[in-house]
């Protein structure tokens, strides 16, 4: 059975929401953890110090934008030289903005190319930057993306959203197939999540009542 205890995990977007939970989680096991945020900086150094205390692992946390090449490969490093390694990356940050599904012009082209460097092309500069430390492991390396469910249905905060996820999945099918040797490589594919982001997402589409909403995830 695989062990949490003493392995490095990364974690992307992990300074709120699921990210919080999991980097939490992953703790209470003995796993040593590095907090990705993008601006939650007080939230991401509060969670690292409760951790530390908590369960006696090592907590760093790493400012950076995960849909940003530089800043992926910086956290990868990052982690590396100041935790000794690196085992796992839940690569779990993302973006959309709430819309209607049906409407074409919702976002602009700066917005569908954020959803795709968020969504997609973030995750695949994260696994590419980890892929020789998880090949050089004795027991290889995990990635893990945090899909949706709007990956798989034609449904979701946003159609841009939805198509974007859909590419990250197959994404991880890909990579799973072509370097998973040493690497497991899969998805979870949660539904609507009442997290902090989520539920300011939708204060504001009620508030405005304009059907749509732009809040920026973790």
């Amino acid at each position: 059975m695989y062990s949490l205890r003493n392995r490095v995990a990364l974690i992307t977007g992990g300074s709120r929401g699921l990210g919080a939970l999991v980097a939490q989680k992953y703790a209470a096991e003995g796993c040593n953890v590095a907090i990705n945020y993008a601006s939650s900086k007080d939230a991401a150094e509060k969670l690292a110090a409760e951790l530390q205390e908590s369960y006696k692992v090592k907590a760093i946390t790493i400012q950076g934008d995960a849909g940003v090449q530089n800043d992926c490969v910086n956290a990868v490093k990052t982690t590396i030289d100041q935790l000794g390694g690196l085992d796992i990356i839940v690569s779990n940050a993302g973006w959309t903005k709430m819309t209607k599904f049906n409407d074409l012009d919702a976002m602009n082209d700066e917005e569908w190319d954020k959803c795709w460097s968020m969504n997609v092309k973030g995750h695949f500069y994260l696994f590419k930057a980890a892929l020789p430390t998880f090949n050089a492991n004795p027991e290889g390396g995990v990635f893990l993306l945090t899909s949706s469910i709007a990956a798989v249905t034609p449904t979701g905060s946003s159609l841009p959203y939805a198509i974007t996820k859909a590419g990250g999945l197959h994404m991880v099918k890909c990579l799973a197939h072509t370097q998973g040797s040493k690497v497991r490589v899969n998805a979870v594919l949660p539904g609507l999540l009442l997290t902090e982001w989520v539920s300011s997402a939708i204060a504001v589409v009620v508030k405005l009542g304009r059907g749509r909403a732009n809040v920026d995830e973790p």
